[in-house]
């Protein structure tokens, strides 16, 4: 891989597209890329005059908006450190990770703002306001002057105009530190992923060489990931920004209602999703229509013009327009990715990780194998830690230049992480076909060892008790030398039914023998229990599994 520097690259991203629009807040305001860059200047003269130095930490914890952006570029394009924190961690998670990271500046929300203390976060230096940059609170008093005087500062230096040629961006090199990405996971706590610029520029080689060479300046894209997660950050933003798209960020609560109303109104060009939400659409829309054409379906030629119908409602609901919708993040119910691929649904299913910001492997959706994550990304290799990497699981180790420097001021973890010959330990137990596509079977760390030795993976159960109906999630964990599930059921859906809880758990655990009959002998439910409410979760929305381990 030729490196190229990324703050060059959306430098002359900004050079072409001045006009064209950069970011928007759904049914909000919308900032061009000419706004976009008079609001990174003002921030790099604050930055300057505040003493901000090159490789310094800048915290940015906000949900999803226009400013969320700016403050990213603002920063990366400085030559500063993006430290970006979920929004929705709870206020001393957020402390933590703030004087973990070592963040002179933190952008923050006013809502977040409120449940924070500044003197748990003795390192800062400034504090902004994200949706009006307005310092909430500082260390110098002189640095309240700065904000007060930016636009005479702004003024001063550029007199005349601000225009495409007075922009300069810092150059950045492929082994500099660009982001400390902390990342709960799914079996452990927060690490800080420390992300080089190399990592960032291969991410952005393969989606515009290898994924999606049809995307171009001025098509559309909805951003409905936490933009504090990679898989969001890096392709529902900055791989938009370099090539000139326009970004709308959804601003709210990703709810399928809203998605819905957003990709029929902005008719996006490309679709970045957990399967989450695309299996929440089927369990809804979907189903119950497969459910009352069950005979017809079964009819040769009618079966082909309702499956027809079906790819084209489905198509129609995500806009209409986009070349295809990328799933990641989380394992994909097999049900439903059987029911898409047979209806000719344009979807794929990508492998990734934080720490490897986050493309692993791919394949177009024309190219797509069922249950399979795609083949390893380009500038990515794979290998399999099995003695018969086609039949028996081992983990998944990877080598290229999207993989991290380690975890910051962690260095026992990121031993742990390599191994001796230099590849990265994923901790993801899969196989690899003969075409080189590679099928995940778990997590290391989840894997439980059955009765007689076998390996269970507790995803692959969970995925056919969450085809039962009224179940929204599951979790299958070992207690007491046997399999327990615990179950969020839908209880809304349930009352919509006539249901009260009660009535709905007793039709829940009446289907553990149908659960079991589709199980191996040795992987069966126990029993069955209930969560008042919805798992805790990680940013890219899978269960923390820790948390609900029995002993």
């Amino acid at each position: 891989m030729e490196f190229k520097s990324v703050n060059k690259l959306i430098e002359s991203s900004f050079r072409k597209n001045w006009e064209k629009p950069a970011l928007s807040n759904y049914q909000g305001i919308t900032l061009s890329y000419r706004d976009v860059a008079r609001r990174i200047e003002k921030l790099h003269i604050a930055f300057e005059e505040c003493g901000l130095k090159k490789g310094d930490k800048v915290a940015i914890c906000s949900k999803n908006q226009a400013n969320w952006g700016v403050s990213f570029l603002a920063t990366t394009t400085y030559g500063a450190v993006v430290v970006p924190i979920l929004h929705e961690f709870k206020p001393g998670n957020i402390h933590y990770l703030v004087n973990h990271s070592d963040a002179k500046v933190l952008f923050v929300d006013e809502v977040i703002w409120e449940g924070l203390t500044a003197e748990e976060m003795p390192g800062l230096e400034v504090v902004v306001q994200i949706n009006t940059f307005k310092f909430l609170c500082w260390r110098d008093e002189k640095m309240q002057e700065v904000r007060e005087r930016l636009n005479e500062s702004f003024g001063r230096r550029y007199p005349n105009t601000f225009g495409p040629d007075d922009i300069n961006y810092y150059e950045d090199s492929a082994d500099e530190l660009a982001v400390i990405n902390y990342t709960s996971g799914t079996s452990g706590f927060s690490k800080g992923v420390m992300l080089p610029y190399r990592a960032l520029y291969s991410n952005m080689e393969f989606a515009h060489k290898d994924a999606h060479p049809q995307l171009k300046a001025g098509m559309n894209c909805v951003s409905m990931l936490p933009s504090a997660h990679m898989y969001g950050m890096m392709f529902e933003f900055l791989f938009e920004i370099v090539i000139g798209m326009h970004v709308h960020f959804l601003t709210r609560v990703p709810s399928p209602k809203i998605i819905m109303q957003a990709f029929s109104e902005i008719k996006p060009d490309i679709i970045i999703a957990v399967p989450l939400i695309i299996e929440k659409v089927y369990k809804s829309k979907l189903k119950p229509l497969i459910d009352r054409n069950k005979f017809a379906m079964s009819v040769p030629i009618l079966d082909q013009f309702i499956l027809k119908r079906f790819c084209t409602e489905l198509t129609s609901s995500f806009g209409g327009k986009f070349e295809e919708v990328i799933l990641g993040g989380a394992a994909f119910n097999p049900e439903v990715e059987k029911f898409l691929h047979r209806i000719g649904f344009h979807y794929t299913v990508g492998y990734g990780m934080t720490e490897c910001a986050p493309i692993i492997c791919y394949a177009h959706w024309d190219k797509v194998k069922v249950g399979s994550c795609g083949r390893p990304a380009l500038n990515m290799e794979i290998r399999i830690d099995s003695d018969d990497p086609k039949r028996v699981p081992g983990e998944v180790q990877v080598k290229g230049p999207n993989v991290c420097l380690g975890y910051y001021k962690n260095e026992k973890a990121t031993a742990e992480a390599f191994t001796d010959d230099g590849w990265f330990r994923t901790g993801d137990m899969g196989i690899v076909d003969r075409d080189g596509y590679l099928y995940l079977r778990g997590r290391s760390k989840c894997m439980i060892l059955g009765p007689s030795g076998q390996n269970i993976y507790p995803e692959e159960l969970e995925a056919i008790i969450n085809n039962f109906n009224y179940v929204v999630e599951s979790l299958v964990v070992e207690e007491a030398g046997g399999l327990t599930a615990l179950i969020y059921p839908d209880y809304h859906l349930g009352e919509l039914d006539g249901m009260e809880r009660p009535d709905l758990e007793k039709r829940i655990l009446s289907a553990l023998p149908a659960i079991n009959a589709e199980l191996p002998k040795y992987a069966q439910i126990r029993k069955l229990e209930f969560m008042p409410e919805d798992f805790e979760r990680t940013p890219k929305k899978s269960i923390k599994r820790y948390l609900y381990q029995r002993k």
